[in-house]
């Protein structure tokens, strides 16, 4: 039985996805309650085979699903496809353009069969002149700035994790329910896209409309003119590292306070925040001396209390044992589909004060098959012979 308690119970979502952007679309549907139905390929998902950087990418994505297996290159596996998705309200895909197409799959093939059907396609580009190339979240960061911005004047870096591919799937969720929205008033379904490139133009637009405002060109982020008089990361005792930031004159005054810097406080070069960003060539090196004598549990605490933000340098790992996600519920448990258990990162999130958890772990591959396909109105023979053409 659904939860009926979160919002997407009752719905029903077949994904044709595979690496990260298609998978997180589903989950997040997953997660805030649908019924979210996994067709795979015999032999599986290739994303459950990925070694080093991807290795995480089928547990983390794929939480809160079902896995059916059908062989889409055969007319019997087609035609259980065809079945199921006549049951379902979401049918999302992120295969290159013309896949779904030859399959017969495409949403121009499916909305004589189920009128009410919305059709999330995920893409490296939206339609137009570059949308047969073939994109990945390095590339359409390296053309969309986002790397010219990350890295160092002349050394164009990636964004440390999967930026792209994760809000490109999160808009596809967002654009699939606007068109269920849409669905509620006009009883119709509709095709929606969304687009690693075009995410990644929305997330660099700020620098676009700075240099629309100002005329200037924006600096990549490591050589920026600070908008902040002090938005750094220091250097401190026994070489721990720590951000620490300053950002109102409010601030700059409980700063001062509460390190004993007097002289600073009082000096007019320094008294208002577009003053201290005038004054950053002399006044952060004497900073960064004066700080460095603390320790980071030290200025840690000192910040904490006066309410002045600052961070230390985690690494992902560590996540797993932050006092704030065990605390709030971010971490949830769940087994691994070979067995072990660990723990996984919520939606963001919450709904009623509570944040929508795991209610399947990542399923072993095939997991679902005979129950979907019985539910269809396979009989057992039926369903054999499906299984045996999948194996």
């Amino acid at each position: 039985m659904p939860d009926t308690s979160l919002p997407y119970a009752g719905l029903r979502v077949v994904e044709f996805t595979h690496m990260v952007m298609g998978p997180t679309c589903g989950m997040v549907l997953a997660d805030l309650g649908a019924d979210v139905i996994k067709v795979e390929p015999p032999g599986g998902d290739n994303t459950r085979q990925l070694l080093g950087a991807g290795a995480g990418f089928f547990a983390m994505f794929n939480r809160n699903k079902k896995s059916v297996v059908l062989d889409l290159q055969t007319p019997q596996g087609r035609e259980a496809a065809l079945r199921l998705i006549a049951t379902a309200d979401v049918v999302s895909e992120n295969f290159k353009p013309g896949t779904m197409k030859k399959l017969g799959l495409d949403y121009a093939s499916l909305k004589a069969l189920n009128p009410g059907l919305v059709y999330v396609s995920l893409k490296g580009f939206l339609p137009g002149p570059y949308d047969h190339r073939t994109a990945l979240d390095e590339v359409v960061q390296m053309m969309g700035g986002l790397a010219y911005m990350t890295g160092r004047p002349g050394d164009p870096l990636r964004a440390g994790t999967s930026v792209n591919d994760i809000m490109g799937g999160m808009f596809g969720a967002m654009a699939a329910m606007a068109a269920l929205a849409q669905r509620d008033q006009t009883g119709k379904g509709q095709e929606v896209q969304s687009a690693l490139f075009e995410n990644n133009v929305f997330l660099v637009a700020q620098h676009m409309m700075q240099f629309a405002v100002t005329g200037k060109a924006a600096d990549p982020m490591p050589s920026r003119i600070s908008a902040w008089g002090i938005y750094d990361v220091f250097t401190v005792k026994d070489d721990a590292q720590i951000f620490l930031a300053v950002v109102s004159d409010t601030q700059w005054a409980l700063f001062c306070d509460a390190f004993g810097f007097a002289e600073l406080k009082m000096d007019a070069r320094l008294k208002s925040n577009n003053d201290r960003v005038r004054s950053r060539d002399w006044m952060m090196p004497l900073l960064r001396e004066r700080l460095a004598a603390y320790s980071a549990a030290a200025l840690t605490a000192v910040f904490e209390q006066q309410g002045l933000p600052f961070a230390p340098i985690t690494r992902p790992q560590d996540l797993l044992t932050d006092p704030h996600l065990l605390a709030t519920g971010g971490l949830a448990p769940m087994t691994l589909p070979d067995g072990r258990d660990t723990h996984t990162v919520l939606l963001p999130v919450t709904l009623g004060g509570q944040r929508p958890g795991v209610r399947l772990n990542p399923p072993q591959l095939g997991e679902h098959t005979v129950d979907v396909l019985a539910e269809l109105g396979y009989n057992a023979e039926q369903i054999a012979a499906l299984t045996t053409q999948n194996a």
